[in-house]
């Protein structure tokens, strides 16, 4: 599994992970969201350099020009909840991909102790595609690897791009060990050391799904 962490070059995403971070910026739900959406958009940029283009002519109101497209038929991938506006910054970039959705929630048996489950799966033919699965936050790795297992049940793609916004070291160690596909990138908006004794990152930015749409029960 090749590893791209886009934080060791500064950029204006340094700057979106910092807010995403910052206990103040936080209280803004709405710029949490915009935040975790333009890093999924400056994430597909950097992602479409390794993406196979084909050249075609179109007609400008002048003369034919030559202009390059994307060949690889895309289907992004997202987790519920957190993972829905990172999915859409994808998606403005990706416009005409197909789109995927899994939900993954951790079932605890006590405060500590827990399990990944996997409850709904909505998906296209994912036979020789390019899958990108976006899923705000790699802590333990188990909600990549269960949404992956499940998304294989519906093709064998050619790639796969699995996109995150921070990663920790675990979480990044387990999925090169479990994950078995032959063509897998892992890209990190940012990478973290450690993993609590409640399995979140360190220091991590907190719980992405309730900053972004409200604490649930």
């Amino acid at each position: 599994m090749k590893i791209i962490d886009l934080s060791i070059n500064k950029t204006v995403l340094n700057v979106f992970i910092s807010e995403l971070r910052n206990v103040e910026v936080q209280k803004d739900s709405m710029r949490f969201r915009r935040n975790l959406e333009r890093t999924g958009e400056v994430m597909a940029y950097e992602l479409s350099r390794t993406l196979t283009f084909r050249n075609a002519e179109i007609n400008t109101p002048l003369s034919p020009i030559e202009v390059s497209h994307i060949s690889n038929k895309i289907v992004i991938g997202t987790v519920f909840r957190a993972g829905l506006p990172f999915h859409n910054g994808f998606l403005n970039y990706f416009d005409h991909a197909e789109n995927a959705f899994v939900s993954a929630f951790r079932k605890y048996h006590d405060h500590e102790k827990f399990d990944i489950e996997i409850e709904y799966i909505a998906a296209p033919d994912l036979t020789g595609k390019t899958l990108i699965l976006a899923d705000t936050m790699l802590a333990t790795g188990l909600s990549f690897e269960l949404a992956l297992q499940a998304l294989f049940t519906k093709g064998d793609p050619a790639q796969v791009h699995l996109c995150t916004v921070i990663a920790s070291l675990p979480g990044i160690e387990y999925l090169q060990h479990k994950i078995k596909h032959s063509n897998v990138t892992l890209w990190c908006a940012a990478v973290d050391p450690d993993l609590n004794d409640h399995a979140y990152i360190v220091p991590g930015l907190g719980d992405a799904g309730d900053l972004a749409y409200g604490i649930k029960l």
